[in-house]
Formats: C-alpha cells, structure tokens, sequence
C-alpha cells in the first residue's frame, strides 16, 4: 500500500494556528483558512472544499422594504392624517355611547359578580348549611367560618366573615354553594373610606341577601340552564 496519500489526510503539514485563527476577511471570496492548505491537501480532502459555498452566500433579508410610491403616500398625501380624520367625522354622525350615570346605568349580565350577600328560605330560614365548602374552594382565603350543630341535629354557623379586600370575584364560592346560599349580587356600589367597612361579617351580608333577594333569584333563574 502506498503511503504517501495518506499524509495529507493527517493534516501534518498545516500548522495549528491557521486552523485556530480561521476566518473570513471582508470582502473576500473564500475563507482565509483555504489560503494555508497546500493544492495537494485541498484535494484530498473534498469534504472541506464546501466550505467554500457557505462563505460566499449572502444573508436573507427578513424585511420587505417600503416602495417610494408608499413612503411618497405617507409622506407627501398625508394618507394617515386622512384616515384619523375619517374616522372621527364618522363617528361624529352616530348616537353617543356614553349614559349619565347615576342617574342611567347599563344592563348587567345574570352571571354579574357584585358583592357578596347571604340568602334565607322563603320561611326566613338562612340556607346557609355550614359545610365550608365556599370557605375551602376561596383561593384568595377571604372566607372565614365557624359552626355549630343545633339541637334539630342541623348545622348552621355562628361566624361567616369575608374580608372584601382580599376577594378576587371569582365566583368559586357561588358555584361551590349546594343550596344557592352564598352568592354575588347586582350591587357594584359599596365603595367606603374605611378598610374597616369592607370586613363583611354574618349580619351584613345577611342584610344583602334581604335587600337583593328579588334580583338575585331573578339572576339564579336566568342562569339556572347554562350551570
């Protein structure tokens, strides 16, 4: 076997910085690394010549370049100032939009999540069964409940408190409820000036439901086909 077509392949005769130090020069037409391999290392090895496709490509462009006719229509016809104004003279023309409130209010969704509020039986019996679902399906931790059993054998709770401040309306109470007790009312205007007042205990948000009861069970009905 001759051996000497086998030393180019060793790459013996090329030095180690040529290798290290290989790069393109701008401008160039091939990478100065070709430059310091012999004619006869150059054939040998064909998996390198390749290379020499890759230097000379030119990168792609990804953005599509804006014509003269359209830097002319944005520059000289003012095409967006012509637009703007169209579309405030055609709005012009249409009824406003806008109510006086308070003395207007919009429509509200059935699925309307407002403040919180307890319900009673029509017998005037609270709904309210103290199993804490409400209490555990809260993710904001706002509910807080304690409960005792009657003589009936009946659970009910002598504690059910909501810290309005943490409540994130999510509804999770309302739908975790067995007996539509705990719910989320129409009412949207409870704003206070003390932290104090948004600590809804028993007593208030019973008060709610008594308040609210014609709307809420008006909402319940209407939303009873999508639960």
């Amino acid at each position: 076997m001759n051996t000497q077509r086998l030393v180019p392949l060793s790459l013996s005769s090329l030095s180690r910085g040529s290798l290290v130090h290989a790069h393109i020069r701008p401008g160039s037409t091939r990478p100065q690394f070709f430059t310091h391999i012999p004619s006869f290392a150059r054939t040998s090895l064909p998996s390198l010549t390749h290379l020499r496709t890759y230097a000379t490509q030119p990168s792609p462009s990804y953005t599509r370049r804006e014509s003269a006719l359209d830097k002319a229509g944005t520059s000289f016809l003012l095409t967006e100032l012509v637009r703007g104004a169209w579309l405030v003279l055609e709005n012009f023309f249409r009824p406003p939009y806008t109510i006086y409130y308070p003395f207007e209010k919009g429509a509200l969704s059935p699925r309307f999540r407002g403040e919180h509020a307890l319900r009673r039986y029509p017998t005037g019996e609270e709904r309210c069964i103290a199993c804490k679902l409400c209490e555990a399906i809260c993710p904001a931790l706002a509910i807080t409940i304690e409960a005792e059993t009657r003589d009936d054998g009946s659970r009910r709770t002598t504690r059910y408190d909501i810290d309005m401040t943490k409540c994130i309306y999510c509804g999770f109470c309302q739908e975790a409820c067995p007996v539509d007790a705990i719910v989320e009312g129409p009412n949207f205007e409870y704003s206070t000036e003390t932290r104090e007042e948004l600590l809804y205990n028993k007593e208030k948000l019973l008060a709610n439901g008594d308040k609210w009861e014609p709307e809420i069970a008006k909402n319940l009905e209407a939303n009873r086909y999508y639960v």
